[in-house]
């Protein structure tokens, strides 16, 4: 066992009992390793990722990180927000709900094995399939320096921008956003980069 899972596990708030129980569930299958990522108890296969206990204020959840590629037959599945293509979650409340689906819970982390055996991987959007706001694309061919800098990001930058523009509803609002962060694209760093 995995000291900091272990740690995690031991010092457990208001999920400690439904934590045990999925650790129960997911260590069932021999094939997984018990890791500790993203502050997180992880359960790898050679290697790579599979499933991760974590919790939230209102629940607690498994998550697979190549979830959108599991079948799904019980419709169980949660993507935790539109913008991950990737990670699905099983959410619980209580024991209960974890008991009633142990079996399923098992067959998912089965099917997850299963799909890294066979090296299958999720598409990712590309950042050509996000759309360049109007405004930005004005800034970008009257500024060199601006589109040289930003066409010099990695993908997951440029991503990560695109999104940010575009989420935002108002001409306004995506030229105050533009404007916020031109110096942040100028120095080559993401969004989120400090």
């Amino acid at each position: 066992m995995n000291k900091q899972a272990e740690h995690f596990f031991e010092t457990a708030g208001r999920w400690k009992n439904e934590y045990l129980l999925l650790r129960e569930i997911v260590c069932g299958n021999p094939s997984l390793e018990e890791d500790y990522k993203w502050m997180h108890p992880c359960y790898t296969f050679e290697g790579k990722n599979i499933v991760l206990i974590h919790g939230f204020k209102e629940y607690c959840a498994i998550l697979f990180p190549k979830g959108a590629l599991l079948k799904d037959p019980e419709n169980i599945l949660i993507q935790q927000t539109e913008n991950v293509q990737s990670a699905r979650q099983i959410r619980f409340t209580h024991t209960g709900e974890i008991e009633s689906l142990r079996p399923v819970i098992a067959a998912y982390i089965r099917e997850a094995i299963d799909m890294e055996k066979a090296g299958k991987k999720v598409e990712m959007k590309q950042v050509t399939d996000y759309p360049v706001p109007e405004e930005f694309q004005k800034a970008l061919n009257e500024d060199q320096a601006l589109s040289t800098a930003f066409y010099s990001l990695t993908p997951g930058r440029q991503k990560g921008y695109l999104f940010f523009f575009n989420q935002a509803k108002q001409a306004k609002t995506r030229e105050a956003r533009i404007e916020k962060y031109y110096q942040h694209i100028l120095d080559g760093k993401g969004i989120d980069d400090e």
